[in-house]
């Protein structure tokens, strides 16, 4: 009897998902539309018990382009504020001067969302200033303002975006303005590791994606200190090269990293994940998948 029930439970949690046990090299994606989500794509060591919770995952080596796990990775989702590393690396290579003084002003206030912002409007600060708070706290009036001031303004910045997101084969993906505020920015996970092979190249966004700590006198007269959105970045235990954190509801909590895990650079990421804590605990789950040290659920 015993026999019979573990021959079910297997029948049931290998049917549950598609799974291979080992390494899939990873592989151009398909271009076709692949907007909605079927029942979880899985590839990877998920019989272990580093099973990823979010609903939309890639681990990629970019050391060898090797994919160690991919669930859902061909669909095409909101990104939130993972939009952010490409209006950085559109203004990193734009080479616009970093010291010029940005104001903030009324049109920067999210009426998309009605999100707070704790930059009030007649702030001034740097470009450089305002790039850091983009990628370290995903401010949104400051990203907004970098579009904004972009030569051409906010239509001449989006355009870029969308021609340097083509120039590095993002060949799945669209965006229509700079913060990831909008559930119209969207993206593949294929194409969001190419986007982070691309800004690994930008010394000054791995810089400011991984800094923690940044302070800056609004206009109101007080003194605001900013941390990173990504708590992992204060975790010893973590090499981070790159990281981005994003949420709107249509895009769930999402997280994209390039770490270097038992020596290897790998590129992260987890979409669509429930709640504020399952994306860095998934980010941990990974981790055990690439070390291979996971505990047997068996």
């Amino acid at each position: 009897m015993l026999n019979r029930l573990k021959k079910t439970f297997f029948c049931s949690a290998f049917c549950a998902a598609t799974v291979i046990t080992q390494s899939a090299w990873a592989q151009e994606d398909d271009v076709g539309p692949a907007d909605t989500l079927t029942a979880a794509q899985v590839v990877g060591f998920v019989d272990n018990g580093a099973q990823i919770s979010s609903e939309v995952a890639l681990v990629m080596s970019l050391d060898n382009n090797k994919v160690l796990y991919a669930k859902n990775s061909n669909t095409v989702r909101p990104i939130a504020s993972i939009s952010k590393l490409l209006s950085a690396l559109v203004i990193v290579r734009s080479k616009l001067p970093l010291d010029e003084v940005i104001t903030i002003d009324d049109s920067d206030i999210d009426r998309v969302k009605k999100s707070s912002s704790r930059l009030s409007v007649g702030t001034n600060l740097t470009r450089r200033e305002a790039l850091l708070l983009a990628l370290m706290s995903s401010e949104n009036r400051a990203t907004h303002a970098l579009g904004r001031t972009y030569p051409g303004g906010m239509d001449a910045f989006v355009r870029e975006m969308n021609a340097t997101a083509r120039q590095i084969g993002m060949t799945r993906s669209r965006f229509v303005e700079p913060t990831g505020l909008s559930p119209l920015n969207v993206a593949s996970p294929q194409d969001l590791v190419r986007l982070l092979k691309a800004v690994s190249n930008e010394p000054l966004i791995h810089q400011f994606s991984t800094s923690d700590d940044h302070q800056i006198f609004t206009s109101n007269g007080r003194q605001q200190k900013y941390r990173n959105t990504n708590r992992l970045i204060r975790n010893n235990d973590w090499n981070i090269d790159i990281s981005k954190t994003g949420y709107i509801r249509e895009a769930g909590d999402c997280l994209v990293m390039i770490t270097k895990i038992e020596g290897q650079n790998m590129a992260v990421v987890l979409l669509n994940a429930q709640g504020r804590v399952t994306r860095f605990s998934d980010a941990v789950r990974v981790r055990h998948l690439v070390q291979n040290d996971y505990p047997s659920l068996y």
